[in-house]
């Protein structure tokens, strides 16, 4: 399954739960069936073939893929791995180290997963086999904040070159308290990931933030929002990095059925993304001004995405 341009995308499905890979075009395969729970992050290592995804865990509304009302999460959700063709499933990072898992980033060269563990307040990271389970930065304390949505992380990118992590806290819903923010891949000498000096807030007051990737080539930064339509919610947005921090915030493209994730063709110049409603869309990312997504296919609820050179 490759495009002209050698890819395939790869999209998590949460109702029925399953990994599928698909064409721009439409057409698609179920590649792995039968996940557990709820998944919502996936990267795929395409060399090596190898597909990385979150699992949330229980106590999560399917559709919305948030908590039940004023129910605090068991923090049991997982990251898991397999082979594109379905073998080898495991467990990497299990129930209670990897707390509510949402968006997932893969450092291949590094040799490590980050993701954002939502209801759990933090930056993770682990090795590719699951071990060295690490905290990079703690925004509240479990169990006691948990009820507050603005200390809720939730989509991650990596800038390596200049030694960046980057994530959403995404507030309540429709909320208008959303906010984007980074801190050093590493830990400063001496802080500890609730007191790190570090910590940048880049955007505050967006609808809802959700997803992050980055174009390394021209150093922007692209994210889903999935809130308030009227407030420049269910849009897919662009920020230029820069030493100081976001600057020209750009809504691409909107009308998205409550977004969620987005991958990057960088190569292709293409941005892909998914929304509860089922759809994936495609945007041409050289674009200059506001434009209209293509929807490439409608499929069940989908939570992750990820754009992979097969």
């Amino acid at each position: 399954m490759a495009t002209k341009n050698g890819g395939t995308l790869y999209v998590l499905q949460a109702r029925p739960p399953a990994i599928i890979a698909l064409l721009p075009d439409g057409s698609h395969e179920v590649v792995i069936a039968n996940l557990t729970r709820t998944p919502d992050g996936i990267k795929v290592d395409a060399e090596n073939r190898v597909v990385y995804w979150t699992n949330m865990g229980t106590g999560i509304h399917l559709v919305d893929s948030d908590p039940a009302s004023g129910a605090v999460p068991p923090n049991d959700g997982t990251i898991e791995s397999a082979k594109l063709d379905g073998r080898e499933h495991r467990v990497l990072v299990p129930s209670g180290l990897a707390g509510t898992p949402k968006e997932l980033a893969l450092d291949k060269e590094g040799g490590h997963l980050y993701w954002c563990d939502r209801e759990g307040m933090r930056v993770m990271r682990a090795r590719l086999d699951g071990t060295e389970v690490t905290e990079l930065v703690r925004t509240g304390s479990f169990p006691e904040h948990t009820g507050d949505a603005t200390r809720h992380c939730v989509g991650i990118a990596l800038d390596k070159a200049n030694g960046h992590v980057y994530w959403t806290q995404k507030g309540s819903p429709d909320a208008g308290e959303g906010r984007i923010f980074r801190a050093g891949i590493e830990l400063p000498p001496g802080a500890t990931p609730d007191q790190r000096p570090d910590v940048e807030c880049l955007l505050a007051d967006l609808p809802e933030p959700i997803d992050l990737d980055i174009d390394h080539r021209d150093g922007v930064l692209y994210w889903t929002d999935r809130g308030d339509d009227t407030h420049d919610g269910n849009t897919l947005n662009r920020a230029k990095i820069t030493a100081s921090g976001l600057v020209d915030h750009q809504v691409l493209a909107r009308a998205l059925e409550e977004g969620i994730g987005v991958s990057l063709d960088a190569r292709g110049r293409r941005a892909f993304v998914t929304d509860l409603g089922g759809n994936v869309r495609e945007l041409n990312i050289d674009t200059k001004q506001e434009s209209r997504f293509t929807t490439v296919a409608h499929l069940g609820v989908l939570t992750g995405i990820d754009y992979a050179d097969i």
